[in-house]
């Protein structure tokens, strides 16, 4: 009995034993399977994933070989010349405005940086440039602008009956007292496409703006682009130039003084003008006024028509002048001896 009992006790552990071992196994088995099957869809994931992105790169791809070739068609035809004459236009318009300190033509200068403190404003227009785009020019001490001459007298002609427009082939050169010289070899502002190129000093840049000096520019003056100077490149060694365009003697005048109580009423203005202005000083904009005035501002036709006008009834002495700097009036006189003699400033009419 005894024999039997531990018989079928052994039977009942050897069962157990067999049962856990094969619940052993197929526990293993599930969770290997489960790991696969996991591993398996890990993989599909990832292949469709890849798949998908080839796809999607290739779709791009395709596009952007669209669009280079769209563009590459639309150049060729706005270049395609309809018929044997240059007719072709670009896309181009304003960027950027000047705020100068000259409020009309007469009186800025004719070259930039002979009037080093005659100080502008470039102001960007966000909407093309955002202010990102100025980064790293207040590292450069000086950049060209390429703007529009907008009051040009004959743009109308030009821009609307481009037809009837004729092309001047010579100009008066100031320096040459009027005579004449062909157009190419000038910087005329009257050329068949009004566009001028100037440098200046970058004294600062502030958000959407440059603040700039020794300017050649008018207020209002639309820029089209800006570009760092390259002294390396841009300054040419051993660049030669006309005798003639040395002949400075011609528009430099001999003093520029200023009456006994032109500075008071400058100082009455400025109590107005303070905040508006470029300047921080009555005294530091007089100084503007003196290297304005120390080069004969006048037109080659102003000069020959006084000079006729003198003959006839009075002295130069008697004539007055006028210039205009950020709205204010500054009148003088000149002598045939080029001393120049500032007698007031007022506000400008509006």
């Amino acid at each position: 009995m005894a024999s039997t009992a531990s018989s079928t006790e052994s039977s009942k552990w050897l069962t157990l034993s067999i049962t856990l071992t094969f619940a052993t196994v197929s526990a293993s088995a599930v969770y290997f399977w489960s790991k696969r099957r996991e591993a398996d869809l890990n993989d599909k994931i990832v292949s469709d994933l890849q798949k998908s992105l080839n796809e999607s790169l290739k779709k791009c791809a395709a596009e952007r070989q669209g669009r280079i070739r769209a563009q590459q068609d639309l150049r060729k035809a706005m270049l395609q010349p309809k018929t044997d004459k240059l007719e072709t236009t670009y896309p181009m318009k304003p960027i950027a405005i000047i705020r100068s300190c000259f409020s009309t033509r007469n009186g800025t200068p004719r070259q930039p940086l002979i009037v080093l403190l005659a100080r502008a404003r470039l102001m960007f227009d966000t909407a093309l440039v955002p202010p990102a785009s100025l980064e790293g020019l207040e590292e450069y001490s000086h950049c060209w602008i390429i703007y529009v001459f907008h009051l040009n007298t004959d743009l109308d002609k030009l821009w609307k009956n481009p037809s009837r427009s004729k092309l001047k082939a010579k100009v008066r050169v100031p320096r040459l007292n009027g005579e004449k010289m062909g157009l190419f070899a000038t910087r005329s502002p009257h050329r068949p496409c009004p566009i001028g190129l100037t440098v200046a000093k970058v004294e600062s840049v502030q958000g959407n703006s440059i603040l700039l000096s020794g300017v050649d520019l008018v207020d209002g003056t639309p820029v089209l682009d800006v570009k760092p100077y390259l002294p390396y490149c841009d300054s040419i060694e051993g660049a030669t130039v006309p005798h003639w365009v040395k002949m400075d003697d011609l528009l430099v005048v001999a003093s520029v003084d200023f009456s006994d109580d032109f500075f008071t009423t400058l100082t009455d203005c400025w109590t107005v003008m303070d905040k508006k202005s470029l300047y921080t000083s009555p005294e530091e904009f007089q100084i503007l006024i003196k290297q304005v005035l120390s080069w004969d501002i006048r037109s080659v036709s102003q000069r020959t028509q006084v000079e006729e006008t003198c003959e006839k009834t009075k002295t130069e002495d008697d004539i007055i002048y006028h210039l205009n700097l950020e709205g204010l009036d500054v009148a003088y006189r000149i002598t045939s001896n080029s001393n120049v003699l500032v007698e007031n400033v007022t506000f400008s009419p509006k």
